[in-house]
């Protein structure tokens, strides 16, 4: 008896392959994440804090008031990189390591401008994540989010970056530029905590969910978390330059546009100098529209800020202002931000 090979039907095979491809693509995904959670994970902490109730009748007998973020460690000497929104204010700071060791914190630096705290354990050997680089991210991106919402710790969300460049204003008013936007579930308790790439270095520190919408979370660059990590960790704040102005946004004529070749719809205009700052010894008046500051064109608030921001303390800084028909270039050396 001759026996036949019998072969499957085209679409059969056709639909197999397929199988197999769909099932190692998700495997391919499982274990970038799988990888990155490992390898940060030991380094991210839980952060709970306590403060006492504000004055008041009742406050004598009130218990403290308590709140849970989450941190991630960066030196191995027990340097932590939070939210500011988390520990500000608190009397007492405890980090909770993965393996369960718990230690009393303190506070190295804290920066509101930028959301952004360091802490420091008494304790060396520790677990640290790596940090990457903040500026070579793209769009559609995978990235894991790791910390304690609604105090389940250890959590892992995984998303793609949603979109770079985002500015976020901070509760101090003052923006965070570059801010990164992803669709990794964040909630409370996650504050602080790392956003990492396939690879488990750091890109980003969460710091906000929009309430009320769905996949629209934000980080702090790590490349701005580093810098601030540094100047915080030296000097135990943030230096910024300060020029001593009240001003508002007001739209600038078309005329006014063309006649000083400017592409802005907008500008920025003085309506206080406040008394011996840098602005009034530059010569800067009310009334004035800035138009331009050292390489930034100045259509807001938020691009006066950052210019700022990026701007060393004490050195010349040009200001372009529109007074009347002229445009005057003034030369100016910020003082620092007061706190």
């Amino acid at each position: 008896m001759r026996l036949r090979t019998v072969s499957a039907p085209a679409t059969d095979r056709q639909a197999a392959r397929s199988a197999g491809g769909d099932a190692a693509a998700l495997d391919a995904y499982s274990q970038a994440v799988i990888g990155a959670v490992e390898r940060v994970g030991p380094a991210v902490v839980s952060v709970g804090m306590a403060r006492r109730a504000p004055r008041g009748a009742q406050a004598e007998a009130a218990p403290p008031l308590r709140g849970d973020g989450s941190g991630v460690l960066i030196t191995p000497d027990g340097y932590v990189l939070t939210n500011s929104h988390v520990v500000r204010g608190a009397d007492r700071i405890e980090v909770r390591l993965p393996d369960g060791r718990a230690m009393d914190a303190r506070v190295v630096g804290d920066d509101p401008h930028t959301d952004l705290a360091v802490l420091s354990v008494p304790h060396n050997g520790l677990p640290h994540a790596e940090l990457g680089d903040s500026s070579s991210l793209r769009v559609g991106q995978l990235v894991i989010a790791i910390g304690n919402p609604l105090g389940f710790a250890a959590t892992v969300t995984a998303g793609v970056i949603s979109a770079l460049g985002r500015t976020l204003p901070t509760q101090t008013g003052r923006p965070i530029e570059n801010v990164i936007q992803t669709d990794a579930a964040l909630n409370p308790g996650n504050s602080g905590g790392p956003l990492v790439d396939s690879g488990g270095r750091v890109i980003g520190i969460n710091t906000a969910v929009v309430f009320g919408a769905q996949g629209i979370c934000f980080a702090i660059p790590v490349n701005t978390a580093r810098w601030v990590a540094g100047q915080l960790i030296r000097d135990g704040r943030v230096r910024r330059s300060y020029l001593g102005i009240g001003a508002q946004v007001v739209p600038l004529e078309r005329r006014r546009a063309v006649a000083h070749r400017l592409a802005a719809d907008s500008a920025v205009r003085v309506t206080e100098i406040h008394p011996d700052s840098a602005a009034e010894r530059a010569g800067v008046r009310t009334g004035d529209l800035v138009v331009r500051v050292g390489e930034t064109e100045v259509r807001s608030l938020d691009d006066l800020l950052i210019a700022l921001g990026r701007h060393p303390v004490g050195e010349p800084l040009t200001i372009h202002v529109l007074r009347g028909s002229e445009r005057l270039v003034l030369e100016a050396r910020p003082t620092e931000l007061p706190s």
